[in-house]
């Protein structure tokens, strides 16, 4: 599979945050726009673990993904496991090992990142890279792979701001070093439930989906969704959308 995905320049996209396990949200959110026309949904990485239905959520999302072409899956830190170790890790101690093999492979086949008309959307952090096209060069394991897994943002100003419990962290001045390398406006990403939502003159989302994190997120479980045609700006140009809103057929 592609390490990152070009999105079509029309339709709408629909991202959704980390959802660790949470089979409700995801499920909502497939029924709700996987079959509308010239809809895209991308998954922002970690599916499972934390949550209760971990195993269920996954095999769900495979199964969508295999069947239907719009659903796209990116590889989150808590996917990766069998590179870096995470915690927690409960789903991983709760299958066998040939189950583990399995994963394992399909999880290591995900891509990285997805790209459209003035916005990336990863996991983590942004890889140190000169152009969009440099994403097809990063490997498994490498510097730049586990800015993207395992990377964070700070409201702060400088580049490289150390290594907190192996998650690096970095700040506005590589932010917008590499946004300007890569000549794109807005970044949409998860992984970090302690960030602000929006950063960096609202030119940084962070997304999440789960039950797991309503608390520190100080509300509901969000979705973001943007018209392919237009481009992103700002994350004004983005809805945000709370899965307990109305529009959201239950």
């Amino acid at each position: 599979m592609a390490k990152y995905v070009n999105l079509p320049e029309k339709g709408y996209v629909v991202f959704v945050g980390d959802t660790h396990g949470d089979y409700k949200a995801t499920r909502l959110i497939i029924n709700n726009f996987i079959h509308k026309k010239d809809y895209y949904i991308v998954m922002l990485g970690d599916y499972i673990d934390r949550g209760r239905d971990s195993k269920k959520n996954i095999d769900f999302l495979l199964h969508c993904s295999e069947r239907y072409k719009n659903l796209i899956l990116l590889a989150g830190n808590h996917e990766t496991n069998s590179v870096i170790e995470c915690s927690p890790s409960d789903f991983w101690y709760s299958i066998s090992q040939e189950e583990c093999e399995m994963y394992n492979e399909k999880f290591l086949a995900l891509p990285i990142a997805a790209v459209g008309n003035g916005f990336i959307a990863l996991h983590g952090a942004l890889p140190e890279i000169n152009r969009i096209e440099d994403l097809g060069l990063i490997e498994i394991g490498d510097e730049n792979w586990i800015r993207i897994t395992w990377g964070d943002f700070k409201d702060k100003p400088g580049e490289k701001l150390g290594v907190f419990l192996g998650r690096p962290k970095f700040g506005r001045d590589y932010f917008e070093k590499v946004m300007g390398n890569l000549q794109k406006n807005v970044l949409i990403r998860g992984h970090d439930p302690t960030a602000p939502e929006k950063m960096f003159n609202n030119r940084c989302l962070t997304l999440f989906t789960s039950e797991a994190y309503v608390n520190e997120r100080k509300g509901d479980r969000k979705i973001a969704i943007c018209d392919l045609e237009k481009e992103v700006k700002s994350i004004d140009d983005l809805q945000i959308i709370s899965l307990n809103k109305p529009e959201i057929e239950k």
